[in-house]
């Protein structure tokens, strides 16, 4: 009997084509959904009769209520090796095994950089101006040499960020909550003595840490009011880590030079969302970890998941 597997918000209709899912197409048919379904009801009704799901990221939730109703469910696959929106002893009640695939540190760095420097240099402002017979030169751009970049979290991703930084010739700081002086030493940075002087001295702040309870609104109202009137804040991390309604008071007086945001409380973003619009923004739809390569891997791996799962050998099993 053949098995149904639906990947979920394949928005760009690769799935099936980045990696080579021959491997298993004799024993399961394989779905992708482009739309992402908003509620838990539309999301049973789309996928109750399917017996695998491939689902990317944390964009999705999968809590006991959810997988109560897909009774089919046998697999459940995660990109990444980390993810805190599905319940896992519910899983484990309803008899779904939970995994997830490799994931590489590289594109979110360069999207980081993508949304920084497109801040600095004005891009996106130049470049409606002159395709749109606009003014010729009407922004002036921030230097990167010699000003400071401060990251909030210095692991794999934030240690890469911090690599180019130092190669543009900007002082780098770094501050997180587990920061040592022997990994700020070992990336070649200065580590902050607190969270506040990071924000008070840097020209441009970059967020890389995981979500939890520690570090959920770390960067609020009173935080940003550090921050100079010149600086930038970037996140391509979580949203969480951000308090998005004083992001957006500060955004709209112009107590901060500008913004670059690839994540938000709500994935997708609604039509009439204030992020939208928001002036000294720019904002791009998640992009962090979209890379040809990276869905190489994630896909590459769901189906060598499948395969284990059939041989009834389970890999990279999370929870």
């Amino acid at each position: 009997m053949r098995l149904r597997c639906a990947v979920l918000d394949d928005f760009q209709d690769v799935a099936t084509t980045v990696a080579d899912w021959s491997p298993v197409l004799d024993r399961v048919d394989v779905t992708g959904f482009s739309r992402h379904f908003g509620t838990e009801d539309e999301l049973v009704a789309a996928v109750v009769d399917f017996d695998i799901i491939v689902t990317l990221r944390e964009r999705v939730a999968f809590p006991a209520s959810l997988l109560a109703r897909l009774p089919k469910l046998r697999l459940l696959i995660a990109s990444g090796m980390r993810n805190s929106v599905i319940d896992y002893a519910a899983a484990e009640r309803h008899g779904v095994t939970v995994c997830g695939t490799g994931s590489a540190s590289t594109p979110p760095v360069e999207l980081t950089w993508a949304l920084l420097l497109g801040l600095a240099r004005g891009i996106v402002t130049e470049n409606n101006a002159l395709r749109g017979g606009g003014p010729w030169q009407s922004t002036v751009g921030a230097d990167l040499h010699g000003r400071r970049l401060g990251l909030l979290g210095l692991g794999k991703i934030g240690g890469k960020v911090a690599q180019v930084g130092l190669a543009f010739g900007m002082e780098v700081t770094a501050w997180s909550q587990n920061l040592t002086k022997e990994r700020a030493d070992e990336v070649g940075v200065r580590a902050a003595p607190s969270k506040e002087e990071l924000l008070t001295d840097s020209d441009f702040v970059s967020l890389h840490l995981v979500l939890g309870d520690r570090t959920r609104g770390l960067i609020g109202a009173p935080e940003l009011a550090l921050l100079k009137p010149t600086a930038y804040l970037v996140n391509t991390s979580r949203a969480g880590l951000v308090d998005q309604d004083a992001l957006l008071d500060a955004l709209h007086a112009g107590r901060i030079a500008g913004a670059g945001v690839d994540v938000f409380d709500i994935e997708p973003l609604p039509a009439d969302h204030p992020m939208r619009t928001a002036p000294r923004l720019l904002a791009t739809p998640h992009l962090g970890y979209v890379s040809r390569s990276n869905y190489r891997t994630y896909y590459g791996h769901a189906v060598e998941n499948i395969e284990a799962h059939l041989a009834g050998t389970p890999v990279r099993r999370l929870g």
